[in-house]
């Protein structure tokens, strides 16, 4: 239960709202109208091999912090293999991608400043789970929020 005190907001374990965005399972934990706008904070549960293709975003820095398993971002053209207890800070307009690796899931923290991309994730977990969206209805969705999606390599087309 959300409990508020005096503008603050308490949300005992396993409280928020729980998405499925494409694949990639999130649960709000503090969202925009939580934090007066302030950032948002997220906890993403995956199991090994998803992952989120290389993107930026023009409105938000994004900050993840791992706290179980093994994650492999790609920032820019780097590649970086994240433990729990590894901090990524990512600023805005920084190109980045990430995927689950390893033989467990992992757990992550994300805190996104400022808030409001968590509606973007809602509205993704929204489209139909009966077939893949097109990736022109993705993209539509994703230029509304500053998100900038990058085409897979030709090398990796199938």
């Amino acid at each position: 239960m959300s409990i508020f005190i005096q503008g603050a907001r308490v949300t005992s374990n396993g409280e928020g709202k729980r998405l499925n965005v494409l694949g990639d399972h999130q649960r709000v934990i503090l969202a925009s109208e939580d934090t007066d706008g302030r950032y948002a904070l997220i906890e993403n549960c995956n199991l090994p091999g998803v992952g989120i293709p290389l993107h930026l975003h023009h409105n938000e820095d994004e900050t993840f912090y791992v706290l179980e398993g093994q994650v492999e971002f790609q920032i820019g053209s780097e590649t970086i293999q994240a433990i729990a207890g590894t901090t990524i800070y990512l600023p805005r307009d920084t190109p980045h991608a990430f995927t689950i690796v390893g033989e467990a899931p992992a757990k992550m923290l994300i805190m996104l400043t400022p808030a409001g991309l968590e509606k973007y994730f809602e509205e993704l977990s929204q489209l139909s789970s009966d077939k893949p969206p097109s990736m022109e209805t993705v993209m539509d969705i994703s230029v509304q929020y500053g998100i900038e999606l990058f085409p897979y390599p030709e090398s990796s087309a199938i």
